[in-house]
């Protein structure tokens, strides 16, 4: 097998083992009856009566009283922005560990980011930092025109304690809930509380449409108005009327029925996920230097990734070195995210400390953590990485 850019070969490794991959979409059998059913009815367009299926079945899966499905999580976030009316000289917070989708599309309306450090223990938006920070710009005349918590990984951000921090001030919350279906905070879906929460459906999450998302809100007037932006913000007229711009941002009709397929799944997966997780744990976590993303009391993570950290003083030997070994046999790893504030195209951006998600993306890494995954190939990964740590020991 031959590895390019220490990144895993779509090859067996040199044992014939098939790989094993970070997050492969399950596809269990209703997904292709749904795809010939939206075929069948000629609705291939992004209309049909699949896509208000689906969100008729995401809004009561999740509990919020609307959901749009639109073309990618990002585009839903983009909707978000321009409905909650972020536009130029604005600031957007966000936390410094996330995915640049979180705030790109503040980018595109014009806003400036400013970054935010982690809690230690779940990786999610530092709610006191938070207060602190929103105290200080309120001083100062500089509150953000909204904050964007992430659920990383699927574990929820502390929508309580931000929504109390942000209240005092004004401040909007719009939940980045990409990574999050399934899972839960204070006993509620993740992402509630938020004014509007946005999901993926990319190919590696635990419910797929191949590609697409979908905003989640309990107002009927974001809804409303976020559903005609993505539909280019037609009129309703013969001809093509228009009264402001919109995007091309609604999702396909034949991959909402992929979604509808794989919704009723959702427990089963999330359970998965969670038991795949929790033999990670039983197991890794017996060697030196090896710990996990923890999960708050208040929350249950869907646990979409199963992340560590690694002390190579204890383990002897560090999470990249982990990464290469594992890919050596076949094996995707990721690591942990690369924080917001240190990539090149925010250089000079604000940060609000950052020395925790630093420190995570120096020692995290995530494991492969699919659904589908079977506890043969989840021994081939603990094995590897005991192995690896014999060997250096």
């Amino acid at each position: 097998m031959t590895l390019r850019n220490a990144t895993l070969a779509p090859d067996a490794d040199p044992f014939g083992h098939p790989p094993i991959l970070l997050s492969p979409p399950e596809l269990t059998g209703p997904e292709f009856r749904a795809v010939l059913e939206a075929l069948a009815s000629n609705w291939v367009a992004p209309v049909g009566p699949m896509i208000a299926r689906f969100e008729a079945a995401l809004a009561a899966a999740t509990g919020f009283r609307h959901a749009v499905a639109t073309s990618s999580c990002t585009a839903a976030l983009h909707l978000a922005c321009r409905v909650l009316g972020v536009g130029r000289g604005d600031d957007v917070w966000a936390p410094t560990l996330t995915f640049i989708a979180s705030v790109s599309p503040a980018l595109q309306q014009g806003a400036t980011p400013v970054f935010l450090d982690v809690d230690p223990a779940t990786w999610t938006l530092h709610a006191g930092l938070l207060d602190e920070a929103l105290a200080q710009a309120a001083r100062q005349g500089r509150l953000p025109k909204l904050v964007i918590p992430t659920d990383l990984y699927g574990h929820p951000a502390d929508l309580g304690a931000i929504r109390t921090a942000c209240d005092r001030w004004g401040v909007a919350v719009l939940a980045d809930a990409a990574a999050s279906l399934g899972a839960a905070a204070h006993g509620a879906h993740a992402g509630a509380g938020a004014v509007a929460a946005c999901v993926s459906f990319n190919g590696n999450k635990i419910v797929t449409t191949g590609g697409g998302g979908a905003l989640l809100t309990d107002d009927t007037a974001i809804a409303a108005t976020a559903r005609h932006l993505a539909t280019q913000a037609r009129d309703h007229a013969p001809h093509y009327e228009h009264r402001t711009w919109g995007y091309n941002y609604a999702l396909s009709n034949v991959l909402a029925g992929i979604g509808l397929a794989q919704l009723p799944d959702l427990a089963r997966r999330v359970a998965r996920r969670r038991a795949v997780f929790a033999r990670y744990r039983d197991t890794l976590g017996a060697l030196p230097g090896i710990a996990f993303q923890d999960e708050a009391g208040w929350a249950r993570s869907n646990r979409w990734l199963s992340a560590i950290t690694v002390d190579p003083g204890q383990f002897g030997a560090t999470a990249e070195a982990i990464r290469l070994a594992l890919a050596a046999e076949g094996i995707e790893a990721r690591p942990v995210w690369k924080p917001m504030h240190l990539q090149p195209v925010f250089a000079g951006a604000r940060v609000i400390g950052g020395r925790i998600a630093e420190g995570l993306f120096a020692r995290g890494l995530c494991l492969p953590s699919g659904s589908g995954l079977t506890p043969a190939a989840q021994d081939r990964v603990i094995g590897a990485i005991a192995a690896l740590h014999r060997r250096v020991a």
